[in-house]
């Protein structure tokens, strides 16, 4: 017979978690949750992605929330007074940027990057592009805002899971940073055949590639694959590029406008694929979210630093 274990973490006490999920909560989740943190109080409510209100969650679900789990659903600060932590479903941050409690306090939003060439934004995801790209033998490039000079700059402080990504910022050959136009297009121009976009977006990445970065990128004629957000990309001269064969073709899984409305001139368009914004739906999502979760549980009941926080400065 094999004992297993659970600590159990009681300074959770006094605490409420409301779960808003797209997707049943895993019972099995919920019964872990309560033997490893037993003076937890958890309710759960569903609603799909993007749908949710506030208004239409039972009174008894929301009163004295101290936690919430959601996608795009938030509370005001006057809706959740005693609101102090909050963990988003999804990897990207722009669905939290605009909320209210996330503008009018400090409390910590916290994304799930880590579940789901040249890569610009070496993120989790990023990172675990250049895992895949490193294995079948390609040169990888990268590109940050901020330097990564010394090796304990380069390593991820995101959540990974274990053999995925590169959590020590080992597999690029090249690093390349900068919020500046030239800085960008030098690493654009650093002999790419391929360019994987996976950067957050915020006010200074919208239309980031435009007219003169596909030039660019088509002095070697790249291939272009888009799993951030479309509004990164503008849209015109993207059709121009594929188009004019200015790059080799591109595969992109967003979209501007999102979703693509029937008749849009990307749908015809030469040398693309487009899928409808599911990367990052895996088999494996929900369980990797849980593993998040349940990390920062255990850190916010230590007080110690959250992982994957929204930098309210950077936006992401």
């Amino acid at each position: 017979m094999t004992l297993i274990q659970v600590n159990t973490n009681s300074t959770l006490n006094g605490h409420k978690l409301l779960a808003i999920t797209p997707w049943p909560f895993p019972h099995d989740f919920l019964g872990h949750l309560h033997t490893r943190f037993p003076g937890l109080s958890v309710a759960l409510y569903k609603a799909p992605f993007g749908e949710g209100n506030w208004n239409d969650i039972p009174e008894e679900d929301k009163k004295d929330v101290t936690i919430l789990v959601t996608g795009t659903c938030f509370p005001t600060l006057e809706q959740a007074p005693k609101l102090q932590f909050v963990q988003v479903l999804s990897a990207g941050a722009d669905f939290v940027l605009d909320a209210p409690a996330f503008k009018n306090s400090n409390i910590p939003f916290c994304t799930a990057n880590g579940v789901h060439g040249g890569i610009l934004g070496y993120g989790s995801i990023g990172r675990q592009v250049a895992r895949i790209c490193k294995a079948i033998g390609m040169d990888v490039h990268a590109y940050t805002l901020h330097p990564r000079k010394t090796p304990e700059s380069r390593r991820d402080e995101t959540y990974t899971p274990p053999g995925l990504g590169d959590p020590e910022g080992i597999f690029p050959s090249k690093w390349f940073s900068g919020s500046s136009k030239k800085e960008l297009h030098d690493f654009l121009d650093s002999g790419l055949d391929l360019l994987v976009l996976s950067a957050p977006l915020t006010k200074s990445t919208v239309g980031l590639i435009s007219h003169q970065e596909f030039n660019i990128l088509g002095k070697k004629k790249a291939f272009v694959s888009n799993i951030s957000r479309g509004q990164m990309i503008n849209t015109d001269a993207f059709v121009e590029a594929l188009e004019g064969e200015v790059i080799r073709g591109a595969a992109i899984d967003v979209t501007e406008p999102e979703p693509l409305p029937d008749g849009h001139k990307l749908w015809t368009t030469k040398n693309l694929i487009i899928t409808p914004h599911v990367s990052g739906a895996t088999t494996a999502y929900a369980k990797r979210f849980l593993a998040i979760l349940e990390d920062n549980l255990e850190r916010f009941s230590q007080g110690r630093k959250l992982t994957n926080e929204v930098s309210r400065k950077d936006g992401y």
